[in-house]
C-alpha cells in the first residue's frame, strides 16, 4: 500500500535532476521498493549528469564487481577534460573575483561593472558566459557549493534577464542540496518575485513556472523552521492554489498536512475545506481524503480508518517523513503531530455536530482508551470555544446547541465562486491553446 500513495513519479519530472535523488535516497532507507529497482533508477539519473565516479560506485554496488564498462572511463575522461578547459576559460574573471581589493571597485551598477572589467582587466562577455558554463558544469558534477558561489558572482554581472533566472534557479537548487534552508527561503522569495511580475510568453508559462517553485518548495518547508506557516502562505495564495487545481493536485497533500499540523492557521482552514470538497473526487490522497471525511462527508468511521492510512503516507512520503534520531532512539516528528491533531479535528467536530456525546464511543472514534479520551475531551473544551460539560455519571458530553450564521454561509457561497470560475478559465484557455497548437 505504501507504494501505492508514492508521488515520487508525479513531483520527480517537476524537478532538477540532482534533487530526485534524496527522494531515491529516502525511498531505498524506506525499502518501498526492490533495492535493485531503485540502484537501476540511479544509474539513469546519473547518465545525464557529470557524476561520473557516483555513477561508478552504484554500477559496483548493482553488479556486485570491481569492473566498470569502458565507456564510463571514457565519459570520466571527457568530463575532466572539459572541466579543466572550462576553468581555464573562466580563469581570468575568477582571478579577479578572488582579488578583494579588486572587486571593492564594483558597484551596483552593472554597465559600470562591465565597462571596469574590459577596460581595466581585459574581461568581457566572454569570460562572463564562460563563468556562468563553468558553475553550471560544477553544479552537473556534485559541486554544489562552488556552483552556488559562482552563480552568486555571475548574476551580479549578468545582464541578461532569463539568464539570470537561469542561473538563480540553479542556486537555489544548490543551496537545496547543501540545506541550507535559510539561504534557499531567501532564493525561493526572490525567485517568487520575479515569476509573479514578469511577463511570461503565455499564462501556461507562467502556471508552469509556479507548479515548479511549489515542488522544490517542499524541500525548503518541511526542514525549515517556520515553514509550515510559509507553504500556506505560499500554496494559498489565489494564483498558486489554481495552478494546484488546474495542474498539479497531488500537492494538496502538503498544503492538507500543513493546516492540520499549524494551528495558528485556522482562519484560512475553511476556505481550504471547499477546495478539498471541489478536488475530493480527482484528488484521491488519505490526508486530503481525512479532511473531506470530517468536514464534508462528516463521515467519522471513515476518518478513523483514514488516520491509519495517513500514518502510513507520512511515514513513507521523502517530505513528511523526516527522522530524527536521539541515541538509539528513532521518531518521526510530523506523524506524532499529525495524528495529535487529527484526533482534535475528529473529536471537536464530532463534539460539535451532536447534542449529547458517549465518551465510549468518542474514545473509539479517536483510537484511544476511555481515560485517555476523557482527558482529551477536557482538553478540549477548555482549549477552544466548545460550549459544552461533561456528565461523569452518564459518561456523556452535553452540548449546547449552536445556530450556524446565515450571513457567514452567504460570504462563504460567494468566495467559492471566484476560485470555481478561475478554475474553469483556466481550463478554458489550456484546452484552447492545445487546439491551437493542432
Amino acid at each position: 500500500m505504501a507504494a501505492k500513495y508514492d508521488l515520487t513519479p508525479r513531483i520527480a519530472p517537476q524537478l532538477d535532476r540532482h534533487l530526485v535523488f534524496p527522494l531515491l535516497e529516502f525511498l531505498q532507507e524506506r525499502t518501498l521498493y526492490p533495492d535493485e529497482d531503485m540502484l537501476k533508477a540511479k544509474i539513469e539519473l546519473l547518465n545525464h549528469t557529470n557524476m561520473v565516479d557516483y555513477a561508478m560506485d552504484i554500477h559496483k554496488s548493482l553488479y556486485h564487481t570491481e569492473d566498470v564498462p569502458q565507456e564510463m572511463m571514457e565519459r570520466r575522461a571527457e568530463v575532466v577534460a572539459r572541466l579543466k578547459a572550462l576553468e581555464e576559460a573562466a580563469a581570468p574573471l575568477i582571478n579577479f573575483l578572488q582579488n578583494s581589493s579588486a572587486v571593492q571597485e564594483l558597484r551596483a551598477d552593472k554597465q559600470h561593472n562591465l565597462q571596469l572589467l574590459q577596460e581595466r582587466y581585459q574581461i568581457g562577455p566572454d569570460q562572463i558566459e564562460a563563468l556562468y558554463q563553468y558553475a553550471k558544469f560544477q553544479f552537473e558534477c556534485g559541486n554544489y557549493s562552488g556552483a552556488a558561489d559562482y552563480l552568486y558572482q555571475y548574476r551580479a554581472l549578468c545582464t541578461n534577464s532569463d539568464r539570470s533566472v537561469s542561473a538563480l534557479w540553479g542556486k537555489l537548487a544548490a543551496e537545496i542540496l547543501m540545506q541550507n534552508w535559510d539561504i534557499a527561503l531567501e532564493e525561493l522569495n526572490r525567485l517568487k518575485e520575479i515569476i509573479d511580475s514578469k511577463s511570461f510568453s503565455t499564462p501556461l508559462n507562467q502556471v508552469q513556472n509556479r507548479i515548479w517553485l511549489m515542488h522544490w518548495s517542499l524541500f525548503i518547508f518541511f526542514n525549515h523552521d517556520n515553514g509550515r506557516t510559509q507553504i500556506i502562505d505560499l500554496f494559498n495564495q489565489d494564483k498558486y492554489l489554481n495552478a494546484i487545481q488546474t495542474s498539479a493536485p497531488h500537492l494538496l497533500r502538503y498544503l492538507a498536512t500543513a493546516f492540520i499540523v499549524n494551528k495558528r492557521r485556522r482562519p484560512q482552514f475553511k476556505d481550504f475545506i471547499k477546495v478539498i470538497q471541489q478536488e475530493q473526487y480527482s484528488c484521491k490522497d488519505p490526508i486530503t481524503e481525512f479532511l473531506a471525511c470530517i468536514y464534508v462527508n462528516y463521515d467519522f468511521d471513515g476518518a478513523q480508518k483514514k488516520m491509519k492510512e495517513c500514518e502510513e503516507v507520512i511515514l513513507n512520503d521523502p517530505f513528511l517523513g523526516k527522522r530524527v534520531e536521539e541515541g538509539s532512539f528513532s521518531s518521526v516528528p510530523l506523524r506524532d503531530e499529525f495524528l495529535e491533531n487529527a484526533r482534535l479535528f475528529i473529536s471537536e467536530t464530532y463534539c460539535r455536530i451532536h447534542q449529547r456525546v458517549d465518551m465510549g464511543v468518542l474514545a473509539e472514534k479517536l483510537n484511544l482508551n476511555y481515560e485517555e479520551a476523557e482527558r482529551w475531551i477536557v482538553n478540549l473544551i477548555r482549549t477552544s470555544k466548545l460550549d459544552a460539560k461533561i456528565d461523569s455519571e452518564s459518561g456523556t458530553v452535553i452540548m449546547e446547541p449552536t445556530q450556524p450564521n446565515v450571513y457567514e454561509q452567504l460570504i462563504d457561497h460567494t468566495k467559492a465562486l471566484s476560485g470555481r470560475t478561475y478554475k474553469l478559465v483556466s481550463q478554458l484557455l489550456e484546452h484552447a491553446q492545445t487546439q491551437a497548437a493542432r
